[in-house]
């Protein structure tokens, strides 16, 4: 497969003189479940540290005033729970329609969990909403070996560890780190998406484009990073980026603000909390 390489990403647009909140993304966050209410609130803060005018995230009802108190700019929504602490899709299925109806970009699966109600939840969102979307996490284990997006019918980003992918798949992780450009320019030319496979040089790809990811250190092998990557591609996208463009810049952000965070603190004692904290410097860096 010939692919058309991008040495370097895109920049966002320059903000006008009149902007306002709603020029720059309603962002719907759908994470988090009982003791994972940081995966949800690292999504939440990383967009509004990338640019995000709006960002709202739902989760379930037990996590909310705990997701809440990580940062008051972004808003949030209590969902329906199951007994174990997780997203109860049917019950919460109409909040969450009312509320993706307002979004621009949904955001969704960080600290889900695994059950039945998820996978019906992930499926409801990359068959039925109609906004840009985000997947990673929790979101793709629902998918599994039958990923299936022809009926999305709008641009779809996935952004999964080596393991992840290798379940969508369905080989092993070997298999996908001995082979990662091919396999992910494979799956995102099949599905009609855009792959950005992690890891030390992240790809990004449509199946057409690929871009191999220069910033980011060791440091980033953190929990919680992939998190704060999804909340970046999410504002990415709530900014007007196209799909891939957005996958790109995003992956960049988000490796050079693990590389201030690890100048800042060094990259034993590097954590996620840290790379959301210096977005602010790195989008600086960037000129904006």
């Amino acid at each position: 497969m010939a692919l058309r390489r991008i040495e370097m990403p895109p920049r966002l647009p320059k903000r006008p003189d009149d902007a306002h909140k709603g020029m720059f993304g309603n962002i719907l966050v759908i994470a988090g479940s009982r003791g994972m209410a940081g995966a949800a609130a690292l999504v939440g803060a990383a967009s509004l540290r990338s640019g995000a005018g709006l960002v709202r995230i739902a989760s379930p009802l037990e996590i909310q005033p705990t997701v809440s108190q990580f940062e008051p700019s972004y808003m949030t929504w209590p969902l329906a729970q199951t007994n174990a602490g997780q997203v109860s899709f049917t019950d919460a299925k109409a909040d969450l329609a009312r509320l993706a109806e307002s979004a621009t970009v949904i955001a969704a699966g960080p600290g889900l969990g695994r059950s039945s109600e998820i996978d019906a939840l992930v499926q409801w969102i990359v068959n039925e909403c109609k906004v840009p979307t985000v997947l990673d996490a929790d979101a793709l284990n629902a998918l599994g070996d039958g990923a299936d997006f022809s009926n999305a019918k709008r641009p779809i980003i996935i952004t999964p560890h080596p393991g992840e992918f290798a379940r969508l798949l369905g080989v092993s992780t070997a298999q996908v780190q001995a082979d990662r450009e091919n396999l992910a320019a494979t799956f995102a030319a099949k599905h009609g998406i855009v792959v950005a496979l992690k890891g030390a040089g992240t790809i990004v790809t449509d199946g057409e484009r690929v871009y191999v990811n220069i910033t980011g250190n060791p440091g980033m092998a953190t929990g919680g990073s992939g998190d704060v990557l999804t909340g970046v591609v999410a504002a990415m996208l709530g900014q007007g980026l196209p799909a891939f463009e957005a996958a790109c810049l995003g992956t960049y952000a988000h490796g050079l603000a693990g590389d201030v965070a690890r100048d800042q603190n060094g990259m034993i004692g590097l954590i996620a909390g840290d790379i959301v904290d210096a977005l602010a410097d790195t989008f600086t860096h960037l000129d904006y």
